[in-house]
């Protein structure tokens, strides 16, 4: 068998391994548990494809995207190596070389999609053909805590104790609790040795912008890199599509990719990019992982991303050839709030969406650095850096200045509100603006209300973010995003220390016409989840959501905020079937928790009888002993109660009826009573 430097220089046309490859193969090779955090570009791939020929068997790769195990397979025959992959992309005659290969003992590699695990067929399948390992390419997948988690990746764990062989994952990007929650889904009780390769990509030139007539900016950045291959991230489908046209209107030869094209049109699309030279593909984060073009000179952001892993993650699909290569990142007021939605509208436990707020936090510390980029970025990965001199801040030096007068205010409004209100509410108080919502809660009185007129709404909107980006304060999902602020926060709160802030943020926030949204600021993080519960119950049943609530009602329900179920109730669109059904279910969204109500009460409550219901209940309860409190015990059931608050009847004769002559003689004058203070 072949030595490893043999097969490096023979088979991937290596004269030697980058920094910190050998060790990983040697350990891989050796039939070791291992996990590899290596930065993009730093030869993850060659990993596990050198000792899978230096090992017996077949090494079976599980990968996240049919393009990328299609661009391996062909540059592993391409070399010689007879490697296949078996995708819903392949034609009958690929699939039909896998079985032969497979059949007659040839076969290296095998790349399998993680989804494909849930087939007993693939499990049998792979139980026969002699599997000596199993290799996991982008094994941030398997985390809830990742940024792209893919729940087929959790089967691994179990193929892995069915054919009771070694593992050996790879990814660009994992913190620690993405390390963590890795190990313990692909390896169980067994501990693999763990490599940590430094993030830094010193040839990537990092710059972030605040947005600032947007599509002029990216225009204007590819322009000045015209002739060069390069990638633009969007957040949505309809803008890849609306800035790629742009580009090409602009002279530039650009394309677009999202997940809602269809198969063979993104295809087309990703091998055009990778054989045309001065291609721009404008897309969403569908594209990229299974790119692997090394001569991409620069990544652009249109919209901020939505964690720093993923940042870190798609800027790395820029000069992976080691030449220098360039980034731009655009973010405003409008991307925060949209990610924070995304967050909040998931489905994902509380403590998961805790943990994507300060992920986004981080990334807007980036933002909003005062110094290195670079520094500040290794730091969140725990390393530890000095001044590159190769971002934008380092080019030219942040504009500073002392924030903490600005930053006592914000933290005072906070305080003095009970840490219940997010930065719309905040910054009305600070501006001293009595906005109804001011005037209700009473909090033109506070001490603060008016205290930052010296800012503009948009300029403390720039205060806020980059208070945020420092960590002093984050939304709290159990209060619907509500500012809480953090133990950092403390020491300037009471004077012991200082802060600095980006001047030149704050000045450039300039007044731009607000986006039309359907509620305020203030009440967005509540229609998100309210949306998201909407969604899950909807999917659950099978049905359009609006037939759960139109959006209407949702948003009186976020304007509104009933704390009980006859404030449901009152709400446009919650009639007497839907408080039974779903009443409880979105109150305890709004408030944490509901009350335990009789069903019939509950329909009262949909009509506005539910507080006559209550009294008339009161009223029983108090007379069931008679007025001297002597008599034989006597009520009235909830079904009869709900039939007099229903009928409302005006006189004894109506209520008799109801009650029968027991029950109104002993009940009659008190209920009519009550009966006319409701009317």
């Amino acid at each position: 068998m072949s030595d490893t430097n043999t097969l490096l220089r023979e088979i991937f046309g290596f004269d030697a391994f980058r920094p910190g490859q050998e060790e990983i193969v040697d350990a891989v090779t050796a039939g070791q548990d291992v996990l590899a955090i290596m930065p993009t570009g730093g030869g993850k791939s060659l990993c596990y494809q050198l000792p899978a020929l230096m090992r017996p068997g077949v090494t079976v790769v599980i990968s996240p995207l049919i393009a990328l195990m299609r661009d391996q397979v062909r540059a592993l025959r391409a070399a010689g190596v007879e490697a296949g992959a078996l995708t819903s992309g392949n034609t009958e005659e690929e699939t039909e070389a896998v079985w032969q290969a497979i059949q007659a003992g040839t076969l290296k590699l095998l790349y399998l999609a993680p989804e494909r695990l849930a087939s007993v067929g693939t499990r049998d399948m792979l139980q026969r053909v002699g599997v000596s390992m199993i290799a996991v390419d982008e094994a941030h997948c398997v985390s809830q805590w990742g940024h792209d988690f893919r729940p087929d990746y959790l089967r691994i764990g179990d193929l892995r104790q069915a054919l009771d062989v070694p593992v050996a994952a790879f990814t660009a990007t994992a913190d620690a609790e993405t390390r963590a929650e890795i190990v313990s889904r692909l390896f169980d009780t067994r501990r693999p040795q763990q490599f940590l390769r430094g993030f830094d990509r010193p040839n990537i030139h990092l710059a972030f912008a605040a947005k600032d007539q947007p599509r002029r900016q990216i225009l204007d950045f590819a322009t000045a890199r015209k002739g060069q291959s390069g990638i633009v991230y969007c957040g949505t489908r309809a803008k890849t599509e609306t800035l790629a046209k742009a580009l090409c209107d602009a002279g530039h030869s650009a394309i677009y990719y999202h997940g809602g094209m269809e198969a063979d049109a993104r295809r087309d699309a990703e091998t055009q990019f990778q054989q045309q030279d001065g291609l721009i593909v404008v897309a969403t984060v569908a594209f990229g992982m299974g790119i692997d073009k090394p001569d991409i000179r620069w990544v652009a952001h249109a919209d901020l991303p939505k964690s720093i892993e993923a940042y870190y993650q798609e800027i790395g699909r820029a000069g992976r050839d080691g030449a220098p290569a360039e980034t731009l990142t655009l973010f405003g007021s409008d991307d925060i709030r949209l990610r924070r939605s995304q967050i909040d509208e998931g489905l994902a436990p509380p403590e998961r969406r805790m943990a994507d707020h300060g992920r986004l936090n981080a990334l807007l510390g980036l933002a909003e650095a005062l110094d290195c980029r670079r520094a500040t970025l290794l730091k969140y990965f725990g390393e530890e850096a000095t001044a590159c001199g190769k971002c934008d801040l380092c080019d030219r030096p942040a504009e500073v200045f002392d924030g903490t007068e600005a930053v006592r205010k914000a933290l005072s409004a906070i305080l003095r509100t009970g840490e219940w209100f997010g930065s719309g509410h905040l910054i009305d108080i600070l501006t001293g603006n009595p906005t109804e919502k001011v005037r209700a809660k009473g909090h033109e009185d506070l001490p603060t209300f008016g205290v930052g007129r010296d800012l503009k709404r948009p300029e403390w909107q720039a205060v806020f973010r980059q208070m945020m980006g420092h960590d002093l304060i984050r939304p709290n999902p159990d209060r619907h995003g509500a500012l809480t602020m953090t133990d950092d926060a403390l020491p300037i709160l009471r004077g012991e220390d200082s802060i600095r802030l980006r001047r030149d943020t704050i000045t450039a926030a300039k007044s731009r016409r607000a986006v039309k949204t359907l509620v305020n600021e203030e009440d967005e993080p509540l229609l998100s989840a309210l949306k998201a519960k909407r969604r899950e119950l909807a999917e659950q049943q099978g049905v359009p959501a609006y037939i759960v609530f139109n959006d209407r009602t949702l948003i009186e329900m976020a304007e509104q905020r009933p704390q009980t179920l006859d404030d449901m109730a009152k709400v446009s669109g919650v009639g007497t079937k839907k408080l039974d059904t779903y009443g409880a279910t979105f109150l305890s969204v709004i408030t944490g928790s509901v009350e335990d109500m009789h069903p019939k009460r509950m329909k009262l409550a949909a009509k506005g009888h539910g507080n006559l219901y209550d009294r008339l209940m009161e009223l029983q309860r108090d007379l069931y002993h008679g007025l001297d409190g002597t008599e034989k015990p006597l009520s009235c059931s909830a079904s009869v109660i709900a039939k007099v608050a229903d009928a409302r009847p005006s006189d004894p004769v109506a209520l008799e009826r109801i009650l029968g002559d027991r029950r109104t003689e002993r009940f009659g004058a008190a209920f009519l009573d009550a009966i006319a203070e409701a009317s």
